[in-house]
């Protein structure tokens, strides 16, 4: 394929997901330089250094969500992100958190910004679940009930009083198994001793 063929290259990008990386392009038939090209004209926009967003897709808020699963597909969006996802916090974090297991990769990411933890890797996997950031595109996000324990674990991390707002919110939205969920994942982490009081000073 010559840069003189933008019909097939547009075929080509077409066949491609919504969100996909130059990787992906490549094995469909869009080398690097034509699909340069097809950014400069508008088909298609670059999310992340080599992650890339078809024009003609559907529209997201979670534009950053998606170019980091495609950066890091082994992390899991944690922390005050994950809080927000789960409309537990009103701040809109200015970054992307995520975790990946302790003794991992830490991916280097520099757009967009992204805060990494690491979790022990015997309850990595505990509590994820999959989250729509956009139609049919999915991203993995610890639970509400495991983002607000990890948000009272790392409390002075993220700041009590977020940590402690999230814990209220928690429990009057989450109906009448909200506690025992959060039991039973604090029980996992081993952080009933501070989920306890908390739940009780909030409850009181």
């Amino acid at each position: 394929m010559t840069p003189a063929d933008p019909p097939r290259s547009r075929q080509r990008l077409a066949i491609l997901p919504p969100t996909f990386t130059t990787a992906q392009a490549r094995q469909a038939g869009v080398p690097s330089r034509d699909l340069a090209t097809l950014v400069s004209e508008g088909a298609a926009i670059e999310l992340s250094r080599g992650v890339y967003r078809r024009s003609d897709a559907p529209e997201t808020a979670h534009l950053d969500l998606l170019a980091v699963h495609r950066r890091a597909s082994h992390a899991v969006v944690c922390g005050e992100s994950a809080l927000a996802l789960h409309e537990l916090i009103d701040d809109i974090p200015a970054a992307v958190h995520i975790a990946v297991p302790r003794g991992t990769r830490r991916p280097a990411i520099s757009y967009p910004p992204v805060v990494v933890a690491q979790y022990a890797a015997n309850t990595f996997d505990l509590n994820i679940e999959q989250y729509e950031a956009a139609p049919g595109e999915f991203v993995p996000v610890y639970d509400a009930a495991r983002s607000v324990v990890d948000a009272m674990r790392h409390r002075n991390r993220v700041g009590h009083t977020l940590a402690l707002a999230a814990l209220g919110r928690y429990l009057r939205t989450s109906g009448p198994d909200g506690v025992g969920d959060l039991q039973r994942i604090a029980r996992e982490l081993h952080a009933l001793s501070v989920i306890r009081p908390a739940v009780e000073a909030v409850l009181a």
